[in-house]
């Protein structure tokens, strides 16, 4: 079996960015993760949810965030064995459409492409569990927290990396000047 190097993915997607950003979470920062880069390939898609897969092959169904990680989220369950389904947001809260539905003790994996806060991913076992579903654990490809992040169920990262992160009131990139950018699906002011 081939070992996949997840940070040789990221760097030959060109995934990692520098400069000054704006995050889902409202904090900045000066490196962002761009895993959109990454899913326009899928033999790196593919690699990455083959290397978590066997770490979180109890599950029957995987849910993803929409836009951000429908693609992770298909390619995890088509690696895991299990159907694929997403949330999406709907007057600004997550929620089940599309007639997409989760069957009471369904054993479910959460898939998102990044997270820094775990803000999404908490939405979304939210989901699960008022449908009566088990939340079996998270698959991500990037954690951005270093192994940090505590979100009461197993979490699987195909990378982990702690990217320094800052309130705006004590960012140093605001405080030098340094033009904000949001380069999420999210839409926020800026």
């Amino acid at each position: 079996m081939t070992v996949v190097n997840a940070s040789d993915i990221l760097k030959k997607a060109d995934a990692l960015l520098d400069g000054h950003f704006l995050y889902t979470s409202g904090r900045h920062g000066a490196q962002y993760m761009q895993c959109a880069k990454v899913l326009q390939y899928p033999e790196f898609t593919e690699a990455l949810a083959k290397k978590i897969a066997s770490d979180l092959d109890d599950a029957e169904i995987v849910i993803a965030p929409a836009i951000g990680g429908i693609v992770w989220g298909y390619e995890l369950a088509r690696a895991i064995g299990a159907k694929s389904i997403f949330a999406e947001r709907e007057n600004g809260v997550m929620t089940l459409r599309r007639g997409f539905e989760l069957p009471k003790g369904a054993r479910v994996v959460v898939a998102e492409d990044v997270y820094t806060t775990g803000g999404t991913i908490r939405e979304i076992i939210e989901i699960v569990k008022a449908h009566g579903g088990v939340v079996a654990g998270v698959g991500v490809i990037v954690d951005r927290t270093g192994g940090k992040m505590d979100l009461g169920v197993k979490a699987v990262a195909a990378y982990s990396t702690e990217i320094m992160s800052y309130t705006p009131e004590e960012c140093p990139l605001c405080k030098a000047g340094v033009p904000l950018v949001k380069p999420g699906s999210r839409t926020q002011n800026v």
